[in-house]
């Protein structure tokens, strides 16, 4: 069954992304937003820093590794937007009901506004975010962080849309998320730099839906098992959440999986290998093809397809000038490293014939990630 699968998809190659572990969270005081520091010390970026990395080293490993890779100009941006998408993601699981999940989104999306106000609140993320947007500031103008505003709350109001954990209506819905998302991220990479490319964005949002798409596959083993029960001053306040099935409604229809059967029977579910294979199918071919886009960039050749997104808002781009398309790979080759942990995955899932319950870890992320970047491959 897997080799059939094998020969007609190639699923193949590449590096380990341990998903997003529900670790012990280490809460901050968050102050409102209103309250905010009159002056960021030295000492003050410091401890947002190590704060940041500590959560992604114990909650998010795949980017704490990976945020090396990141130019030392754009490490402080990596470092409190993934743990701003680390504490995003796993507010489902740390709160008590949707309405108190709501209220944190939009203390969020008020922490944003101070930040780019320059008035960010005594919490940690905010206090990196800050500091590097005056960076960018510094290095590129006082309009260099227009878009990286953009992107940041298009992150959190998707977020919140998907906060209830219902399932795609269809697999392009599911991309669509991926695209708001996880490309979003690398977006907002890039933006930091700053570097504004056709082309890198182009990469990115390809690589973003393939990582959007693993992120989903890899959670069919948490979000299909109850939750833990939250546990307040006085015992057990309750489950965070009843099981969940994320997986496309129109791939599991098309294949007879259903919900019930998978939170009953686990891997075990008719179809649902089924219905795996073929999400996981959709991740490997935006890889393929941004594979082949990159090998065409460096060879001077066309991309070979045009960007669907270009011409839409913080995707408009000049035209005629130098031609710096290799100079962009080369500066932002680190962005697109985030196809390596994807690739791995979709490797060891194939191994696991496509079941997700029984895809084994992976310890050879360092020396893959390390690889690619020596390769220059992706």
């Amino acid at each position: 069954m897997i080799s059939s699968r094998s020969v007609s998809h190639g699923l193949r190659r590449a590096l380990l992304r341990p998903r997003l572990r529900l670790q012990p969270h280490h809460p901050f005081k968050p102050c409102l937003p209103g309250r905010s520091l009159a002056t960021i010390t030295d000492v003050d970026v410091e401890k947002a820093r190590q704060y940041c990395e500590n959560q992604l080293k114990h909650g998010d490993y795949e980017a704490f590794l990976l945020r090396q890779f990141v130019p030392s100009s754009s490490r402080n941006a990596y470092n409190a937007l993934r743990t701003l998408n680390l504490e995003l993601a796993r507010l489902p699981e740390t709160v008590s009901n949707p309405t108190i999940a709501r209220m944190r989104m939009s203390f969020w999306r008020e922490t944003v506004n101070s930040v780019f106000a320059g008035k960010p609140p005594r919490e940690p993320i905010s206090i990196l975010l800050h500091q590097a947007i005056q960076d960018l500031k510094a290095r590129a103008g006082p309009s260099s962080a227009s878009s990286l505003k953009f992107w940041l709350l298009r992150l959190i109001n998707t977020r919140e849309q998907h906060m209830e954990n219902r399932p795609f209506v269809s697999l392009t819905s599911l991309e669509d998320y991926a695209e708001n998302t996880y490309a979003t991220l690398m977006y907002m990479t890039l933006a930091s730099m700053p570097l504004r490319s056709v082309h890198m964005d182009h990469l990115a949002s390809h690589i973003g839906k393939a990582c959007g798409i693993v992120a989903t596959l890899r959670g069919i083993p948490v979000l299909a098992a109850p939750s833990q029960p939250i546990q307040g001053p006085a015992g057990s306040v309750g489950n965070t959440r009843p099981p969940a099935l994320l997986l496309p409604l129109d791939v599991m229809a098309e294949v007879g999986v259903r919900e019930e059967d998978v939170f009953r029977r686990g891997p075990n579910a008719e179809g649902l290998q089924d219905a795996v294979f073929k999400v996981a199918t959709r991740a490997n071919d935006h890889l393929i093809t941004a594979r082949e886009m990159l090998k065409n960039l460096k060879a001077g050749e066309e991309a070979g397809h045009d960007y669907e997104h270009e011409g839409e808002q913080e995707h408009v781009y000049s035209s005629g000038g130098t031609d710096t398309t290799q100079a962009d790979i080369k500066r932002g080759f680190g962005v697109l490293l985030e196809a390596v942990p994807a690739a791995d995955y979709l490797e060891r899932l194939e191994k696991a014939d496509f079941d997700p319950f029984r895809v084994k870890a992976s310890w050879k992320l360092p020396w893959r990630l390390w690889r690619a970047l020596k390769t220059q491959q992706i």
